[in-house]
């Protein structure tokens, strides 16, 4: 992120700041559809990727696929879990591969349901809108390229990283929502929205060279670290505590909704007391945000937004806890964590940019 200073300021067109913030706003939107698949079953609605049952228009219905389509799409699954196992043989995880291989209920094919699969789909569409966006955020940043090589190398970033996210995805859908692999496809979730939010910021930035100086900067920088951690780590015992809620909802049933928190195991309780932490540490940065708010008011206001957030994310979780999971607050969840993520990571941005001693000279963008 660190930019070398320019002869002259230039200019970053409105349509490509413009396109910069739809993108990113399209990430938190495909975020909130795969807590939608999440909440509703759905991730295996489609067995094959990129197709959904080797159509680009999925069928409505049963009879439009042949009398032994799940022992196909098994097979098709199979043959390319074999694939994978490979490369992770190449890596030096042949007994993870062998084990993908060996384990029998990777192979069972769920039957068909049209809703299920309907969602998945709607849920690669917006995938596939998000991929081509970044395609144009990389197209459109080549133009800047000698006057701020980051914007190129963000953009670019970002499309590596989603390609590798669509692969990591089929390869999830193969292994039947093997439960490590969604957890690795949360968290590049995650480090494709700080580099997003990254561009945003870069884009967005201001020409004033104007520096401010706070006597905490040094303490703001380590406890916006620390937050950014801890919400890291939250999101990922989240998708541990919705791997579990998995197994218990299909071993309980949907008529016994009211019990799947009592069936859950200590990561839950470890999520739910994590939140406690959280909020604890974002009460501080508010606190040294607010001492300094005179001078950074900007970074004040996105603090309090960041606030709100966090208080919502702990009402959306009570909400599951004690109103028997509703399905919608699941998603709702999901992208409020995500998004909590993204407003840490922008106001980080914010402070080593543009207080304290950190800039010796501000990098002019008009």
């Amino acid at each position: 992120m660190r930019n070398q200073t320019p002869n002259k300021s230039f200019k970053i067109s409105s349509y490509y700041r413009n396109l910069v913030t739809v993108t990113v706003v399209a990430v938190y939107l495909l975020i909130l559809a795969g807590g939608i698949v999440r909440s509703t079953g759905s991730g295996m609605g489609c067995p094959d990727w990129p197709k959904c049952f080797g159509q680009w228009i999925p069928p409505t219905s049963v009879e439009e696929l042949p009398d032994d389509y799940q022992n196909f799409y098994a097979e098709y699954r199979h043959q390319k879990n074999i694939k994978f196992a490979k490369y992770l043989d190449v890596f030096g995880y042949s007994e993870i591969g062998k084990a993908i291989l060996e384990d029998e209920s990777i192979k069972e094919e769920a039957a068909f349901n049209a809703s299920k699969t309907w969602t998945e789909y709607v849920n690669r569409l917006l995938g596939a809108v998000v991929g081509f966006l970044i395609l144009l955020c990389v197209i459109g940043s080549v133009k800047y390229v000698k006057q701020s090589k980051p914007i190129f190398i963000l953009a670019f970033s970002s499309l590596v990283l989603v390609l590798i996210q669509g692969w990591i995805g089929s390869v999830v859908v193969s292994t039947n929502l093997l439960s490590w692999l969604i957890t690795i496809h949360m968290m590049l979730a995650m480090v494709i929205l700080a580099v997003l939010t990254a561009l945003y910021f870069v884009v967005h930035r201001k020409s004033d060279k104007k520096q401010f100086e706070i006597q905490e900067q040094k303490k703001l920088t380590f406890v916006l670290v620390a937050a950014m951690l801890l919400i890291f780590v939250q999101i990922i015992l989240g998708t541990q505590v919705r791997e579990s809620l998995d197994i218990v909802a299909s071993r309980l049933g949907d008529a016994l909704r009211g019990s799947w928190i009592e069936g859950l195991g200590i990561e839950f309780y470890i999520h739910r007391s994590f939140s406690i932490a959280i909020a604890i540490i974002h009460i501080y940065l508010l606190f040294i945000l607010y001492k300094a708010k005179d001078e950074l008011k900007i970074i004040f206001r996105n603090g309090k937004i960041l606030m709100s957030l966090i208080i919502l994310e702990i009402l959306s979780g009570t909400i599951m806890a004690y109103f028997a999971i509703p399905f919608w607050a699941q998603p709702i969840h999901l992208v409020l964590g995500s998004m909590i993520f993204g407003a840490q990571f922008y106001i980080f941005l914010q402070v080593v940019y543009t207080t304290g001693k950190t800039i010796k000279k501000e990098y002019a963008i008009s």
